[in-house]
């Protein structure tokens, strides 16, 4: 029982750490300058 514990406590440190690591690529690789949105909302500009 405590051993099934242990590896659920693992699988989601592991879980959290791979989601962290996405999210960090994810805003560094985002384009600097200026983004354009267009949807039911109307138009957004918005910097980086």
């Amino acid at each position: 029982m405590k051993q099934n514990t242990l590896y659920l406590v693992i699988g989601a440190l592991a879980v959290v750490v791979i989601a962290l690591g996405a999210y960090i690529y994810h805003e560094q690789t985002k384009p600097k300058g200026v983004e354009l949105k267009i949807d039911d909302k109307g138009i957004s500009i918005q910097q980086n």
